[in-house]
């Protein structure tokens, strides 16, 4: 079990290598009470955006390990923690520091330098 799985107590569902899926019962343990840089996608797998950024964000948050971690939130299946962060639209990233959102940005687009500025930015 990985420290990410140990903090939650429980075993994420990993959809990729880079990115992890909290739910509402692991995110308090993982983003909320996480230190450094924590980007947060809130995405929905009905979403074609999402889709097609998917694997952009994939190689982003692979290339950003271990100084930042990523992580998922599906929003058909956590419309409250959604609803909780004001989340209108997917793909949205939101940004953590130890804890406290830094940063936020709807929608980017799928290139690779863009996913990057978008999930750096708020920590530079």
């Amino acid at each position: 079990m990985d420290e990410i799985q140990a903090r939650a107590g429980t075993r994420p569902h990993r959809t990729a290598e880079a990115i992890h899926t909290v739910t509402s019962a692991t995110f308090g343990a993982l983003v909320l009470e996480g230190t450094g840089p924590i980007a947060v996608e809130f995405m929905s797998y009905g979403c074609a955006h999402c889709r097609m950024l998917e694997p952009v964000l994939q190689q982003a948050a692979a290339m950003l390990k271990p100084k930042e971690n990523t992580f998922r939130v599906n929003v058909a299946i956590e419309p409250e923690l959604a609803a909780n962060y004001n989340i209108e639209v997917t793909p949205t990233f939101v940004m953590f520091l130890d804890g406290s959102t830094v940063g936020r940005s709807e929608g980017p687009q799928p290139e690779l330098s863009n996913i990057l500025a978008v999930l750096t930015r708020p920590f530079e």
